[in-house]
This record gives structure tokens, C-alpha cells and sequence, in this order.
């Protein structure tokens, strides 16, 4: 079988992250979408799943009817099978992974990110998967004292260490 590679931008407000991940189950909609709601109280998201049987259909829930949106359109643009992405406002994946990684039919996240984001797509004749993806920058080299001494402050500062 011939493969064919392609890179798929993610679609996105800049501000805006996002969680991408692979599944194995249509309930994988609604169990994600009860992963964040349980994990945010007023979480605003979207989530898409793309069904990769049956009807190979595009499950789509959320509580923001822009974030559904951006689920929406780019799991269309993917049409990956067992693959799942979500949108939020207002909130960070930090606050829904350890819920979403417990999901059981959740397989693997690939990213969980606001960086601009392209998704190395592999087809065939039989379908379409993630190889695996590219998230922001090259790097710029090693850190240097300021800037460890900043990022010791600013993870303080925002709360996530003591």
C-alpha cells in the first residue's frame, strides 16, 4: 500500500488550547465532554470525534458554541480515524488532562497546547492517522540563568508552585 504524508494545520485563535488525543469508542464524545465538566465548574469547550467505523461520522458536544465550532472543522480537516480534539476558553490543559488521560477508552494525547500546531497526517487506501505532530518552535538553545530564574517566579507567580 502506498502512503501518502501531509501536514494539517490546526485552526485557531492564538490564545486559544487545545487538547489532541486518540480514542477508542463513539462514547469517547460524551465521556470527554464529562471529563471537563467535571473537572471546571462553567468549563467552555468544544470536543469532536471522529468515528473510524459504522458511520465513520464526526461526534461533535461542548458547552461553547465557538470552541464546538473550531472542534468541529478541525476534526473535519483531520478525519483521522479514533482521533479526538479539544477546544477551550478560558482555561488550560493542565486543568482537564489527569481527567481526560483517565477517560478508558482514551489511547494517547498527542498534544495539549496554545502554540500554532501542524498534524503529521499518514493515508492510505484504507484511511487516515496521526504520525504525530509538530507543536511551536525549533528550539533556541539551552536556558540561561535569567531566564530559569524567571521561570522559577512565573510559575510561582501564576500559582502552580510554592
Amino acid at each position: 500500500m502506498d502512503i501518502q504524508l501531509s501536514s494539517v494545520p490546526i485552526e485557531k485563535p492564538e490564545e486559544i488550547n487545545f487538547i489532541l488525543g486518540q480514542s477508542h469508542f463513539i462514547k469517547t464524545v460524551e465521556d470527554i465532554y464529562e471529563a471537563m465538566v467535571n473537572s471546571v465548574p462553567g468549563a467552555k469547550f468544544g470536543v469532536a470525534f471522529c468515528e473510524a467505523s459504522a458511520d465513520t461520522a464526526i461526534r461533535v458536544d461542548g458547552t461553547d458554541e465557538e470552541m464546538i465550532e473550531l472542534a468541529r472543522t478541525n476534526a473535519l480537516n483531520l478525519s483521522c480515524g479514533h482521533v479526538f480534539i479539544v477546544f477551550m476558553k478560558d482555561s488550560f490543559p493542565i486543568n482537564y488532562l489527569r481527567a481526560i488521560k483517565q477517560v478508558p477508552e482514551v489511547c494517547s494525547i498527542f498534544c495539549a497546547t496554545a502554540n500554532p500546531t501542524d498534524v503529521i497526517v499518514a493515508e492510505n487506501q484504507r484511511g487516515r492517522g496521526i504520525m504525530g505532530v509538530i507543536d511551536g518552535n525549533k528550539s533556541a538553545g539551552i536556558e540561561s540563568d535569567e531566564q530559569k530564574e524567571w521561570r522559577h517566579g512565573f510559575l510561582r507567580t501564576i500559582g502552580y508552585k510554592k
